[in-house]
């Protein structure tokens, strides 16, 4: 049941919507306004929605940024067995997100399909993180292995039912990118305290506890916040179908198989500078005090994130994300012919690379809420959450195979951090660190330059889908 454009078009009969909104299969939603209301009101909304996305950042970029380095040199763990590790959970995600994501959708709605596992997860997420970043002196690959394991289950419970929830806030296309552009700019913001408190704390393991300290404290304020401000979405289905028919009809949509490989081969691309960045800027610049760029990095990217909103609006969120992930290749790639002490060339490439992180961070998702729409439409059940878990899948999935890979690449090159490498090791720190995201983000970009589902097809879809419910 593959749902290419024209097919859509006459599953969804277009040419009664036209008849019936006057000509125009989005005239009966273009006057509407966007669902939530606007003005202070939706503003207080995204705002809530947003808060827990600050702690849940604080902790989820320390764990494949500083993590490994620090268990590789304060408890001796090896790198090729860190990078097996990273492997393995991610394929427990592969079950339990899916699960997690049915489980979410067929929640009863009195208790909160969404609100509710959100506020189960925060105690789970504090005592996993507080063990895994405090760990005792001779804690070692079996001690991070059970904690990492309890986190990734914890993060489970709780991203996707939240990733679920802002997708049903607003049916609204640009909304929606709005939104997304709230919880990841609090997601940046998240991400910019842990940067700031890690470097600032005397050494790895008081910088990885002042982190877990942020994150425990933070992430019950930040999803009381949200309980109190977002609403629980209204649930358009009127149908419902058994999983493995479920699974089906997921496959079986062809504007999801073509994001989700997009942003997938995107993830690896993102995931590979992430975890390397800190032998990069140790073993390459030989600058172990240039931890500061990321904060550069980050900053750059809440800064230049309002333009990502508006070009979406502007041009469209597929073509937009497109010309951020061009501008990011362009960015990149000198970093590859840095060497020892180019901390200035490298600051700039960190400012220039941070201006297209907000568009990679808030419009996949934001197009991802529109392909639900298509499955609902198509299906007769609203099924946010799985489709959210399998986009968890692939996040995770990106991050683990990318940063778990390029630990066992260089592993088996001679690189061993905080020694003295030879040319090899360090070509491959280098190629690994700066080509291969360039040439990773061009096939994304070529996957989605041309992608069918804009403002017009997805407000025919939200008419049939609205229209069906009532």
């Amino acid at each position: 049941m593959e749902l290419l454009p024209d097919e859509l078009r006459r599953h969804l009969h277009v040419r009664n919507d036209r008849r019936d909104a006057g000509g125009d299969p989005a005239a009966g939603l273009t006057r509407r306004r966007p669902s939530g209301g606007g003005g202070w009101r939706a503003l207080a909304r995204d705002a809530g929605y947003a808060a827990p996305a600050i702690p849940l950042a604080a902790l989820y970029f320390p764990v494949y940024v500083y993590l490994a380095p620090f268990y590789a040199a304060e408890r001796g763990v090896g790198l090729a067995a860190l990078g097996g590790l990273f492997i393995a959970v991610r394929l427990l995600d592969a079950v339990t997100d899916p699960l997690m994501g049915w489980i979410s959708d067929r929640t009863p709605a009195r208790f909160g399909r969404r609100r509710l596992w959100l506020a189960l997860s925060a105690p789970l997420i504090a005592v996993s993180v507080w063990m895994l970043m405090t760990p005792p002196p001779d804690a070692g690959f079996a001690h991070v292995a059970l904690w990492l394991t309890a986190l990734t289950l914890s993060w489970t419970v709780a991203l996707t039912p939240y990733f679920a929830w802002g997708a049903e806030l607003s049916s609204d296309y640009a909304e929606r990118a709005t939104i997304t552009a709230w919880r990841e700019g609090a997601t940046l913001l998240g991400t910019v305290f842990a940067v700031i408190l890690y470097n600032l704390s005397d050494g790895a393991g008081a910088g990885l506890r002042a982190v877990a300290v942020l994150v425990a404290a933070g992430l019950p304020l930040g999803v009381a916040a949200a309980l109190i401000a977002a609403p629980e979405p209204r649930d358009f289905s009127r149908a419902r179908l058994d999983f493995r028919a479920g699974l089906r009809a997921v496959a079986g949509n062809g504007y999801f198989r073509r994001l989700l490989l997009a942003y997938f081969i995107n993830g690896l691309a993102n995931a590979l500078p992430a975890g390397l960045f800190l032998f990069f800027i140790n073993d390459l610049l030989m600058a172990p005090g240039a931890g500061w760029l990321l904060l550069v990095y980050f900053l750059s990217a809440i800064g230049f994130l309002p333009i990502w909103t508006w070009a979406a609006r502007r041009l469209s969120k597929h073509r937009a994300w497109g010309l951020a992930m061009i501008w990011s290749c362009v960015a990149f790639a000198p970093a590859a012919l840095l060497g020892p002490g180019d901390v200035w060339l490298f600051t700039a490439v960190c400012v220039a690379t941070g201006l297209a992180l907000g568009a990679d961070l808030a419009l996949p998702a934001s197009i991802q809420a529109d392909v639900v729409d298509a499955d609902t439409a198509a299906t007769g059940e609203q099924r946010t959450g799985l489709f959210f878990a399998l986009w968890s899948v692939a996040t995770k999935a990106a991050l683990a195979l990318s940063g778990g890979a390029a630990l066992i690449i260089l592993d088996l090159a001679g690189f061993r951090s905080g020694a003295v490498n030879g040319a090899g090791a360090l070509f491959a720190l280098a190629g690994l660190y700066a080509l291969a995201p360039v040439a990773l983000k061009l096939i994304a970009v070529a996957l989605m330059w041309n992608f069918p589902l804009g403002d017009a097809e997805q407000k025919a879809l939200r008419a049939r889908i609205e229209r069906g419910a009532a």
